[in-house]
């Protein structure tokens, strides 16, 4: 078998193998196959797209190329979620004590995150002692003691993907369905869940910008998932305005805090309960969604998803006092309040544009080797289609530093006030096969 017949294969629009892609991903990842020959395979791929076979063939190789978690050994069903990304994405924070706390096994293994804000690591590292790296024997008594754990992931994790979206990143293909979904999957079928549950993010602060092509992603992963054995939901949800208030990283953990207190904004709880009802239904803990919801309600009022919570934060080291001290984290420097110029309704939120606004305070990083300031983001107090007067806050800039002018006249550029707006839509569809 040679490269240079398996590129022209795929350039000619012809369906690669089983057999071929593993040969292609298993010689790649031992660096048998050079760069210049995956960047053509790569940019065939791109034009040419896959089939649901060969995504379905590539992402299982993906996978197999390293460590392949086995969570076998923790009862019950494993249901992991992951979302595609936007600003100010708090779910998982909230998601896991809140589905644990309703008898769900949640062993999660996160990453850290690249652009507007950390990932869900970042956040979790803003609470004092809270560890992330523990063994994986470890890992599997927490979450059979407590059914919640919220981890790093192995480094040996998909190192085929790890390679294959560095190399994306330099050629002009990261934008390909195809590779963005066995990117996806295969990192979520290594780490061991028996189900996942997928927030597919459209709209300005998304990766996908379209509606269309969020659902063929979604689909495909679904598609991917249930040929893999791995009983697969997704999620299309908005992503046109920051979802809840929080953008920064001990700014969302409180926020999750005040969530899981029953005092979360009324986007992100919506959008809580129906991933979380998926995970629910999904981890056999309710027969219907509308079930799921229910008991997820009762865990949240009744003061039982933030118990879960305090006992996750002991369990991995952390200071369970930030709970009811959240001053402990919110240390920032500076609060500037940014002053509506003019009366009116909010109709424009840019999401992607008010992330790099918090990522320009320190609190997200552009390359893996950058520090995050876990004190420093935005607290939105309006979103689209509320009223605001003259005068009135829109958001606190939380910063380390004093001069905070390039921020503010990004953030003015980016929220709009008009005469009249509607809030979008927050969840455009749930998407099962």
């Amino acid at each position: 078998m040679r490269m240079v017949d398996l590129i022209e294969k795929k350039r000619n629009g012809q369906a690669l193998t089983k057999e071929e892609i593993q040969f292609i991903i298993g010689k790649y990842t031992n660096d048998e196959i050079p760069d210049y020959q995956m960047s053509a395979l790569l940019m065939a791929i791109f034009y040419e797209d896959m089939t649901d076979e060969e995504i379905t063939n590539l992402t299982l190789a993906m996978a197999n190329s390293g460590e392949m978690i086995d969570l076998s050994s923790i009862e019950g069903i494993k249901v992991d979620k992951h979302s595609t990304g936007g600003v100010g994405d708090t779910t998982t924070l909230i998601l896991a004590p809140l589905v644990a706390s309703v008898g769900a096994p949640v062993a999660k293994m996160s990453g850290r995150g690249l652009g507007y804000t950390g990932g869900t690591l970042d956040k979790l590292e803003a609470i004092p002692g809270f560890k992330v790296e523990i063994s994986d024997e470890k890992f599997i008594e927490i979450v059979n003691k407590s059914q919640v754990a919220v981890i790093g992931q192995s480094g040996d994790l998909a190192p085929a993907d790890k390679k294959l979206y560095a190399l994306r990143d330099v050629t002009a293909t990261v934008d390909s369905i195809p590779l963005i979904a066995s990117s996806i999957m295969s990192k979520k079928i290594a780490a061991g869940a028996n189900a996942i549950v997928l927030d597919v993010t459209t709209g300005d602060g998304a990766f996908m910008k379209s509606l269309e092509d969020a659902k063929r992603l979604a689909h495909t992963m679904v598609r991917i998932g249930d040929l893999a054995n791995r009983q697969t939901m997704a999620v299309i949800s908005d992503m046109s305005q920051p979802l809840g208030e929080a953008i920064g990283n001990s700014l969302e953990v409180v926020e999750a805090i005040e969530t899981l207190k029953g005092k979360g904004p009324d986007d992100l709880v919506e959008m809580c309960y129906v991933l979380g009802s998926q995970m629910v239904v999904l981890a056999k803990k309710a027969e219907t969604l509308e079930e799921a919801r229910t008991q997820l309600k009762e865990a949240l009022t009744s003061g039982k998803a933030l118990e879960k919570f305090r006992e996750m934060i002991i369990n991995q080291g952390g200071d369970a006092e930030v709970i009811d001290h959240p001053e402990k984290i919110l240390t920032a420097k500076y609060a500037v309040e940014l002053p509506a110029t003019t009366s009116g309704v909010v109709t424009k939120l840019v999401a992607n544009e008010i992330g790099i606004a918090a990522m320009m305070l320190g609190a997200g990083r552009q390359t893996k080797e950058e520090a995050i300031d876990h004190a420093v983001g935005l607290k939105l107090h309006k979103k689209m289609g509320e009223s605001v007067n003259k005068g009135e806050s829109l958001v606190t800039i939380y910063s380390n530093t004093e001069d905070v002018e390039a921020v503010k006249e990004l953030l003015y550029k980016n929220i709009k006030i008009g005469v009249s707006a509607k809030e979008p839509k927050l969840i455009h569809a749930i998407i099962t096969e």
